[in-house]
């Protein structure tokens, strides 16, 4: 069978994806990753088959272009996602329809229209049987509506895309005859290929998640497959200081790849942090760029700074974590059944962050609320309190208890067959 990945030419997207990848091509499927040219190097270190279509543009180019290298993106950018966090009575259609549209054109376009084109020309080429797409690549079900192809849609993190769209259809449903920015956008596309708009081009023929089912957000009536997360950080060498177990209750603080990728300024304050903590018996490894470390003032003697350590080797020695609540240092905590205190900032980090409080593997203080002190105060309760430590292993045995990559390829293929038959 042919199987087509694609995704948004973030790094940290595409490992996700990549075990994945890896269990489809190593059950003898001939798969081939298809994304903008600069995420060839990356598709290719991961030993796989990379095509590059389109052109190179994304959100983050164009929001350092116009405000600055190093400058996060406008925080006033309406975002139609945010519904995932409101009560239904406080969502609106006027709102939700403005909401599309600003982050249609703000975003969504600008990553997709460079691709759609070529994507789905190189479809119609290679005639994959299935396209594995993640939510904000809407090229990739275009390609497959386009083509005919079964298509797939792999989470990033909690569905905060399907559940805004069963939100929008919930109240458009109620109000006929109103404006549907998304549906006009992506049938638009549509009709180009020769095809007609349907949900699935937003939500997928059906959902992949690597998420713990603890941690899971999903739209209620959408069909959803649990994936086992496998930790993948890229190429990675792990170090000889890694070989001996700690002396002391081992903390890790990482802050995660896009950070560090786009030279972004951390969402806390690092010099605060490592402050707080320089006189506890602990040792602290931190991930920190080579560019903030010349910009810190002390480093404490219980401190090891590295730019890069694959969480896969670090993790499993640490007693706690100290992380950005991205999905995939998140899930690799939960991996290794670490107690883990997330510091979220944006997306959908909020959301899973207290999922993960509520269960009772970690503690969330958001990263615009967190200081030395509270991060000092969260970091002793979670190395005090067995019950965290008992709580991420309860996390753990769930998350190893769902399909891996190799069951769930398995199932992939035969649904890919079924919905093309």
């Amino acid at each position: 069978m042919r199987i087509l990945f694609t995704c948004y030419p973030e790094r940290t997207h595409f490992l996700l994806m990549a075990p994945l990848a890896w269990a489809l091509r190593t059950a003898g499927h001939d798969v081939r990753v298809a994304c903008q040219p600069k995420m060839t190097e990356a598709i290719t270190q991961a030993g796989l088959t990379a095509v590059p279509v389109g052109s190179d543009r994304d959100l983050w180019q164009v929001a350092g272009r116009l405000t600055g290298a190093g400058a996060r993106l406008a925080p006033g950018l309406a975002e139609p996602y945010d519904a995932a966090e409101r009560a239904p009575g406080d969502i609106t259609l006027e709102w939700l329809r403005e909401a599309y549209r600003v982050r249609i054109e703000a975003a969504h376009k600008m990553t997709n229209a460079p691709l759609a084109g070529a994507l789905t020309e190189y479809a119609r080429h290679w005639r994959p049987d299935l396209v594995v797409w993640e939510p904000l690549t809407f090229a990739g079900a275009i390609a497959a509506t386009a083509t005919g192809a079964a298509h797939a849609r792999m989470l990033i993190g909690a569905d905060v895309y399907g559940i805004a769209r069963q939100h929008f259809r919930r109240l458009a449903d109620a109000a006929p005859g109103g404006e549907d920015p998304l549906a006009a956008w992506l049938g638009g596309y549509a009709h180009r290929y020769g095809a007609e708009f349907s949900e699935e081009m937003v939500t997928g023929q059906f959902s992949i998640d690597l998420l713990p089912p603890s941690l899971q957000v999903h739209a209620p009536g959408l069909d959803y497959r649990s994936l086992r997360f496998t930790p993948y950080g890229g190429p990675a060498v792990v170090p000889r200081w890694l070989w001996e177990p700690p002396a002391r209750p081992r903390v890790a603080l990482t802050l995660g790849l896009t950070v560090s990728d786009h030279g972004l300024p951390y969402p806390v304050d690092i010099q605060d942090i490592l402050d707080a903590v320089a006189d506890l018996d602990i040792e602290l490894v931190a991930t920190v760029s080579d560019a903030a470390r010349q910009r810190l003032a002390r480093v404490p003697a219980n401190a090891r700074l590295v730019p890069y350590v694959p969480m896969q080797a670090l993790l499993p020695t640490c007693a706690a974590v100290i992380h950005h609540a991205g999905v995939g240092t998140l899930t690799t905590a939960a991996f290794y059944g670490v107690p883990q205190l997330a510091l979220p900032w944006d997306v959908d980090q909020p959301l899973l962050s207290g999922r993960l409080a509520a269960h009772g593997a970690g503690l969330t203080t958001h990263a615009t609320r967190a200081t030395g002190e509270s991060v000092r105060a969260a970091l002793l309760r979670l190395l005090a309190e067995p019950a965290f430590r008992t709580r991420a292993a309860d996390l753990r045995s769930e998350l190893h208890a769902v399909p891996s990559a190799n069951e769930v390829a398995r199932e992939l293929v035969e649904r890919a067959a079924a919905a093309r038959g």
